[in-house]
This record gives structure tokens, sequence and C-alpha cells, in this order.
């Protein structure tokens, strides 16, 4: 994952807050990761899995 191309939230302001960063590229898993600790680990999600989590928010 050290080549993925990681992403934010637009909801994300630029003062380095509680973020979580994405990573797209990977078909069937959303890697997800800490903003602040981006060399640190990553946990991976199904992707049916991650849509419905972020159904949820926007419900």
């Amino acid at each position: 994952m050290n080549d993925a191309a990681w992403r934010r939230s637009n909801y994300s302001n630029q003062e380095g807050g509680d973020c979580v960063e994405v990573a797209d590229g990977f078909p069937g898993a959303v890697p997800v990761r800490d903003s602040k600790v981006p060399h640190g680990p990553a946990l991976c999600f199904e992707a049916t899995a991650w849509a419905a989590f972020i159904g949820g928010l926007k419900g």
C-alpha cells in the first residue's frame, strides 16, 4: 500500500484534525488509515461493507 493514492474527505479541514483517508484502486476492498499516522497501519474493508457504512452515515 506504499504506492496507494490516499484521499481524505472533503469535509476534513487542513488543520490536522481527526481524519481518515481511503485509497482507491483495490477491487472489492477499501483500505482506510488515520491521516495523522500515514505510515501506520491501514484497515481493509470489503467494498460492500464500506458502502453500507458510508450509506449509514449519509442517512
